[in-house]
């Protein structure tokens, strides 16, 4: 029997992991991907799916007339053809923002290499601040395309949108002249980081581990990918196997801690029919907290199997955002990174309407390390940061939790179970802390 000492020990212990595990199931349901843990959606999946309970906001059409964006929030909008959209910042003089849009357009449409958007983000004097862009690329097939616009709070006198005040996000076609005539459906988020309590290095680092380690091998592990970047399905390292059919687009969310890597490939099976040609057919992309694009690569498809992956990135730090490459000062906060795949729609032209069998291999680099000493919250809050519920999730284990508590964690993060067996199985775990501690 435990003794009189360990007996409150142990029920305290447990006591905590069982009320972990209960608010757990109580909050699965509501976490994007959570659900695609224990299984994926059911039928074809078509089209964007936009973050449930986005805002309704009308872009203006000058800036006296813009609508705010709030940090922290997610809306959607409509872009027409011609002419430019406008909305509203309200920014303060200690933090960095971020803004980014996804246009969705028609699937019916034709679309160019150089068709896209471009986000621009001004001050209240009309001084550029950031100005971004993202095109459909050489398949030419219409799918969602996101960019991101910066306000950035940096060292050095004479920088340009620094104060506090009113600044302006404007959104536009990159060739309305080309573009197909459909207004295109938009998704924005807005958010911002604090600066760090201490100032540190302001350059980027200049030497990192640049080689290509192997990929993960095994036997892929069914997952299905999400239809938007809030209903990423989330994964860790691993070898994940989905189908994925012409003009599709799947998402991923794997959370990446500071000082880790993202290595990424995808597979994609061969055709019975292998003659023809698409260009660019598999897209593999990765894209940031904020959801700005890293870094992205594409290969075309002959019907035979084929393979696309992303060049080695640096280590996630926070003065990569120094660095004068894109990809480099993409990668300057930690959190959920998003892997992106699409499957050009003209695919379907040589090969037929698939599906087509899709393997995602993912390897984390490097060892995770603390981050800035931020000098508040970011918003939305927790945004730069891997939760604990995530990380239990994606690699089975807590870390200082006991073994049995691992268990039940990773019981809970894959496939949730009900609040009377949660209550069962904190009772076995208290019986067993409690004669350990004997």
């Amino acid at each position: 029997m435990p003794t009189d000492r360990a007996l409150p020990t142990a029920f305290a212990r447990t006591a905590a992991v069982t009320a972990v595990l209960v608010t757990a199931v109580a909050t699965t349901a509501a976490l994007p991907g959570a659900t695609a843990l224990a299984a994926g959606p059911a039928g074809p999946r078509t089209g964007y799916d936009f973050a449930d309970g986005a805002l309704r906001i009308t872009g203006a059409s000058a800036t006296a007339g813009a609508e705010e964006l709030t940090a922290g929030s997610t809306y959607r909008s409509s872009l027409p053809r011609n002419g430019t959209l406008y909305y509203r910042l309200e920014l303060d003089a200690a933090s960095d923002a971020y803004v980014s849009v996804t246009a969705v357009p028609g699937t019916d449409g034709e679309v160019t290499a150089v068709d896209g958007i471009r986000v621009s983000v001004r001050d209240a004097d009309g001084g550029s601040c950031s100005v971004h862009s993202a095109t459909f690329g050489a398949a030419r097939s219409p799918r969602p395309v996101t960019a991101w616009g910066t306000r950035e709070i940096g060292p050095g006198a004479g920088r340009r949108c620094q104060d506090a005040g009113t600044y302006y996000v404007s959104v536009q076609r990159t060739r309305p002249q080309d573009s197909p005539p459909d207004d295109w459906d938009l998704e924005l988020t807005a958010a911002t980081e604090p600066r760090p309590r201490q100032t540190g290095p302001t350059e980027a680092p200049e030497t990192w581990d640049s080689a290509s380690p192997e990929p993960p091998a095994g036997e892929p592990e069914h997952r299905p990918g999400g239809s938007g970047f809030a209903h990423a399905t989330l994964v860790g390292q691993g070898v994940w196997r989905d189908d994925i059919r012409p003009g599709e687009t799947l998402y991923y969310r794997v959370p990446v801690d500071w000082g880790r890597q993202v290595y990424a490939t995808a597979e994609l099976a061969g055709s019975a029919d292998a003659s023809g040609y698409a260009t660019g057919a598999l897209r593999l992309a990765l894209h940031n907290p904020v959801r700005g694009e890293v870094d992205d690569a594409a290969k075309g498809y002959t019907g035979r199997r084929t393979s696309v992956g992303l060049a080695p990135l640096p280590p996630v730090a926070y003065p990569n955002r120094y660095a004068t490459a894109g990809q480099v000062g993409a990668l300057r906060f930690a959190g959920d990174y998003y892997v992106v795949v699409h499957l050009a729609a003209q695919v379907a032209d040589d090969f037929g309407e698939g599906p087509f069998g899709l393997t995602l291999r993912l390897r984390l680099g490097g060892a995770a390390q603390s981050g800035p000493d931020y000098a508040g919250e970011s918003r939305p809050k927790g945004l730069f940061e891997v939760s604990a519920r995530d990380r239990v999730a994606v690699s089975g284990g807590s870390g200082g939790a006991a073994a049995g508590d691992d268990a039940a964690m990773k019981a809970v993060a894959v496939g949730g179970i009900g609040t009377g067996s949660l209550l069962l199985l904190g009772l076995a775990v208290w019986t067993a802390a409690a004669r350990r501690r004997t």
